[in-house]
């Protein structure tokens, strides 16, 4: 690797010399490659079209067959390849031919001036008359015919699968479409996206470990946000009937195909709107986006079909668990009754699942998340694991909440928001015994939030979206850390074989 490098330090010293960059500081395309390709796709075999063009891109392959040299050059929508000729470029400057073939290496940046041709093979070309380097890659790519088959490297030196895998581009290009699509229709419907901070005093909106750093001028202990949740919530008190925020959630946990410790999630809530509310709402969005994204309703992820086609699904957690096990929860008077009776089933029972509705949902968990392969919204939680959500409005030891499942993950939550204030404290407090018992996912009381609900917070459905495991979806992406530019990964040890992530 050394010796190239230094091969490639002489030609850009060689191109310093021929005042031929190797930085360039501008240049200006006339099109892009999709663009050319299809403007000119009637250009017949064989023939030359008199439209000088100017493309820049990256050269991703060369051939040199004496006094003819093909190139391929590469921008963001697509490649054209370079006819580069001795003759047309000698009659231009002396020695230009060989320099090009000579001083010019896969992984260049080039901006080429030229007549349009259609090769006897029919390749749409560019025959070169000018050319600039615009920028000179000191180290080489990857091998064309396999590109990056280390998957590590892949995530770790993103830029080299960018370069080398259309695939991996359009991920990318598809999950900022995905972003876009879901703010134009949020902002279509007269929702504002308000910023939240990302530094709290007390982490909250969320069952999960936060990450905590320091402010020195305040000499002040601060968690980086597990949830945008409460802070909106304020707003909503303030007077907001419809806000959102689209942006980043940092929790402390495990790494996995469906877990990175920074990710992407969107909140939005509407006052006066309820879960039935937000179940509309998220199935005309997500079918919507889908459409914009995809071309349609209808997908394949990692072989099997799935139509986001509305209606979608609706179940109770309690029938989902009793066509899965033939338990009924409802019929259980105690937590020990519900635990043997789950034994008896085949199921594990953890001790930590204290109640009848914590072991409902481990029941769930355990039977039924994986098999929700077309869009189900799974309604009725217990309350012992939703102390945001609002007691349901005839089951009793339920709340209002669904959670949206798509090819067995969850994509969604939402709730009738607990407006209660007396109710949201005792909740809290709850929580917050837990948290010092040791339960490090556990919310803590944050006294801010509770005082804003007692000024007064209207009826309000909120709604929460993982925008990474949305991507996974419309990008058949099996792993998150497909659909994340820069995830983070385990350091790189000497001698060490590449990390792994737990599944």
């Amino acid at each position: 690797m050394s010796d190239l490098r230094d091969t490639r330090l002489e030609k850009a010293q060689a191109l310093q010399e021929l005042d031929q960059g190797p930085y360039a500081l501008t240049f200006e395309p006339s099109h892009r490659m999709a663009a050319l390709q299809q403007e000119h796709a009637d250009l017949p075999k064989g023939e030359e079209r008199d439209v000088t063009v100017s493309v820049a891109g990256r050269v991703m392959t060369r051939r040199v067959m004496g006094k003819l040299a093909f190139f391929t050059l590469a921008d963001e929508t697509g490649t054209i390849q370079l006819f580069l000729e001795k003759a047309c470029l000698e009659a231009q400057q002396e020695g230009w031919f060989k320099q090009i073939t000579s001083l010019v290496d896969a992984g260049d940046w080039l901006g080429v001036t030229g007549i349009l041709r259609r090769t006897d093979r029919g390749e749409l070309s560019v025959k070169v008359s000018d050319w600039r380097m615009l920028s000179k890659a000191l180290q080489p790519l990857p091998d064309k015919w396999h590109g990056l088959a280390d998957v590590e490297k892949r995530y770790r030196q993103r830029y080299l699968d960018l370069v080398v895998s259309p695939q991996s581009r359009e991920t990318f290009r598809r999950r900022a479409l995905t972003v876009s699509g879901i703010r134009r229709w949020l902002d279509e419907r007269q929702f504002l996206e308000i910023e939240t901070p990302v530094l709290q005093s007390e982490a909250g909106g969320a069952d999960a470990r936060p990450f905590i750093t320091h402010h020195n001028a305040l000499d002040l202990p601060l968690f980086l946000r597990i949830a945008t949740e409460l802070h909106l919530k304020r707003l909503v008190v303030g007077g907001f009937e419809r806000v959102y925020e689209l942006g980043r959630i940092f929790r402390n946990e495990g790494v996995s195909t469906r877990h990175n410790p920074e990710f992407t999630s969107v909140e939005v809530y509407q006052a006066y709107a309820d879960y039935i509310t937000m179940m509309d709402l998220t199935e005309s969005m997500l079918a919507s986006v889908t459409e914009q994204v995809c071309g349609g309703t209808r997908l394949t992820y990692q072989g099997t079909d799935v139509d986001l086609t509305p209606p979608w699904r609706r179940a109770t957690m309690h029938e989902l668990v009793q066509d899965a096990t033939g338990l009924d929860f409802t019929a259980f008077s105690s937590r020990d009754q519900a635990a043997a009776a789950m034994a008896e089933a085949g199921l594990e029972v953890p001790e930590k699942a204290d109640s009848i509705g914590r072991l409902l949902n481990e029941a769930f968990e355990q039977r039924v998340e994986t098999t929700l392969i077309q869009p189900t919204f799974v309604t009725d939680y217990p309350i012992e694991i939703s102390p945001l959500a609002r007691k349901h409005r005839s089951k009793p030891g339920l709340v209002e909440r669904f959670e949206l499942f798509i090819v067995g993950r969850e994509t969604a939550n939402a709730f009738s928001e607990l407006i209660d204030p007396v109710d949201q404290r005792q909740r809290l407090e709850a929580q917050q015994a837990r948290k010092a018992a040791g339960d490090l996912e556990a919310q803590g009381l944050d006294e801010d939030f509770v005082q804003a609900l007692e000024v007064g917070m209207p009826p309000t459905g909120g709604l929460g979206i993982g925008i990474d495991r949305l991507v996974m979806l419309l990008t058949d992406s099996p792993s998150i850390r497909d659909v994340i530019a820069f995830p983070l990964l385990r350091p790189e040890a000497k001698g060490d074989g590449p990390s792994t992530v737990d599944n």
